[in-house]
């Protein structure tokens, strides 16, 4: 049975109530963006034709949460964090304080195994992110070390305030993989250009968000969105203001229709 016929399967037992759906995974992706003479640009990868998720799309750098990113002190007042509290993620996201946490652990984590870029500064004069290898970056993505070891390690601290929220999709219901995903955005650290870092991606671009959109790339319906959102803004700075204002994320689920022998997703 091919992915189209797994799909119309798995929507037509929901609907006749033979089927419970999955429960998504929570996730985090992050638009690392920057400044051009040309405008703002944002970074996408088009993960491998043989990935079981999103083969061929251009997606942002982003993973599942994993339990090291929820094992750490959520204090905020202790060394390894700078920028908005847990507590004004949760308000931002509309979640709990651990899971905002979880979420921007995993958000600078997938970050730097995915794009070699890392969301952190030197608490000293003497680190900087420079003195991390691709030994220890590949060590993170294969879970042999913690982000908050890492940052240990180098006297690092997680910066919290190099990013602003933008979105929240879960997975419609008839996916058999299902993803609970919170979009970030961040500015491109100075001194800090991302590389080609892990297995998952076989091309990494730098686009305009309306070059991305007219492109004719292949593009999940939550990237589409965020890409149009970030189209509204010329500048990094312009951008980060306007997602970091008071604002309502809103949760998308994308309903479905059986529409003759196909799957249609709708958002409401």
């Amino acid at each position: 049975m091919d992915v189209d016929a797994q799909l119309l399967h798995r929507a037509r037992l929901l609907l006749a109530g033979e089927l419970e759906p999955v429960l998504p995974r929570a996730a985090a992706t992050v638009a690392l963006i920057r400044d051009t003479p040309d405008g703002l640009q944002v970074y996408l990868l088009r993960r491998q034709p043989r990935m079981a998720f999103a083969a061929g799309m251009y997606v942002f750098p982003g993973g599942s949460v994993d339990a090291s990113d929820s094992s750490v002190e959520l204090e905020t007042s202790v060394t390894g964090w700078v920028g908005p509290a847990p507590s004004v993620w949760a308000g931002w996201f509309g979640t709990d304080e651990v899971t905002a946490a979880s979420l921007v652990r995993a958000a600078v984590r997938e970050t730097f195994e995915e794009a070699g870029v890392l969301l952190a500064s030197s608490m000293n004069s003497e680190a900087t992110t420079a003195s991390l290898t691709e030994t220890e970056r590949a060590d993170l993505e294969a879970g042999r070390i913690s982000l908050s070891g890492l940052l240990a390690r180098h006297h690092l601290a997680l910066r919290a305030d190099r990013l602003a929220p933008l979105q929240h999709w879960i997975t419609p219901e008839p996916e058999q993989r299902r993803y609970d995903t919170w979009f970030f955005v961040a500015a491109l650290p100075e001194g800090q250009e991302p590389r080609e870092a892990g297995t998952e991606a076989d091309r990494r671009v730098w686009l305009s968000p309306a070059q991305a959109l007219d492109a004719g790339l292949t593009l999940m319906p939550p990237t589409r969105a965020a890409l149009t959102e970030l189209a509204r803004h010329g500048t990094v700075a312009e951008a980060l203001q306007a997602l970091v204002a008071e604002r309502e994320i809103e949760t998308v689920t994308p309903r479905f229709e059986i529409v003759g022998d196909r799957v249609a997703f709708f958002r409401d």
